[in-house]
């Protein structure tokens, strides 16, 4: 079952099919001034290639992929990358994500994400547009200087030397890949090798960080934490999380392959896991990929809220899982 809910996803990763960057890179655009008008250009080539209507060429002046490039860097001078939407021009300030330049704090052969990405070449950028209490990363997502900071050709060929080492993936995640969207877009468009791109993230990002995303990631990897609004302001500092969060799931669904996280917080089942997983089965259906996830350790500032103090036990993970199953989810991993 789970072959066939990533069938895109493993086309790719088998060089049977192209990769959605190299769809992009050879997909013909128009090169626009202001960014109303290079949006309408996104939408109506996007709009092309969903209807195959669109003819794909090597050696192009502009490419869909220039497109969603220039794009993200007017957005980056006045970012609205994620739903804080701060207006800053991060390549001089640091919005709430911290985040003014690229740095990248490791880069790997990561052989311990989920089966079908093994091995998964994983790219952990530092900085993070959320403020989780608890965060098992808080290394990297609250030290957004940490790292090197290199440029896209750099990194573009250490992504194809990793593919041809036998990397099944390039898998960017951090802290979060929100804040450097454009730095990834450029780096995948100097990319020779046919490789499929996760979109390892939290999906708290705006609407538009959404459609630059849509027929560039082959695979949304996410992180789906809570269940309500109340937690996520408590814990992650934001508002109006399922409002956002879930509208990008939906669209996920719709624009790639899809694999769930979700990390069973102590003391969260009732008010998060459960509802959560009501809300998958009803929005997104039970074939979806769900990782059902019991490694929570009290990191960072966990220690400061009672029932986050403690790892999560089997039983809470074991009752999220059952009742996954009751709800009829046939793609759970554990």
């Amino acid at each position: 079952m789970i072959c066939d809910a990533l069938k895109t996803y493993y086309g790719v990763s088998r060089n049977e099919r192209v990769s959605k960057t190299k769809i992009t890179s050879q997909t013909p655009a128009s090169d626009l001034e202001t960014l109303e008008n290079l949006w309408k250009e996104h939408q109506n080539v996007l709009g092309l290639l969903k209807n195959h209507k669109t003819s794909m060429g090597t050696g192009l002046n502009f490419s869909f992929l220039d497109l969603k490039i220039k794009i993200a860097g007017r957005i980056f001078t006045e970012c609205v990358l994620c739903p804080r939407r701060c207006g800053v021009n991060r390549s001089v300030e640091p919005g709430v994500c911290g985040v003014t330049e690229p740095h990248v704090a490791s880069e790997f052969m990561h052989i311990g994400e989920e089966a079908p990405l093994v091995p998964s070449h994983t790219i952990f950028f530092a900085g993070c547009n959320l403020k989780c209490v608890y965060c098992q990363n808080y290394d990297l997502s609250q030290n957004p200087q940490l790292g090197r900071n290199l440029s896209p050709n750099d990194l573009a060929r250490i992504i194809d030397q990793r593919r041809r080492e036998g990397s099944q993936n390039v898998n960017f995640v951090g802290g979060d890949p929100i804040p450097n969207l454009h730095y990834i877009l450029k780096t995948m468009s100097l990319t020779t090798e046919n490789i499929p791109v996760i979109w390892n993230s939290n999906l708290y990002l705006s609407r538009e960080c959404m459609k630059l995303l849509e027929s560039f990631a082959d695979l949304y990897l996410t992180d789906f934490k809570y269940g309500n609004n109340e937690c996520a302001r408590r814990l992650s500092g934001v508002s109006d999380y399922m409002g956002i969060v879930g509208t990008n799931h939906k669209r996920a669904r719709q624009a790639g392959d899809m694999i769930i996280r979700h990390l069973v917080l102590p003391g969260h089942v009732e008010c998060c896991s459960f509802p959560l997983m009501q809300w998958i089965c009803r929005n997104l259906g039970e074939d979806v990929i769900i990782n059902i996830m019991g490694q929570y350790r009290p990191h960072f500032r966990a220690c400061r809220y009672v029932e986050l103090s403690r790892p999560t036990s089997p039983r809470e993970v074991a009752q999220v899982v059952d009742y996954a199953k009751d709800l009829g989810f046939i793609n759970i991993i554990n």
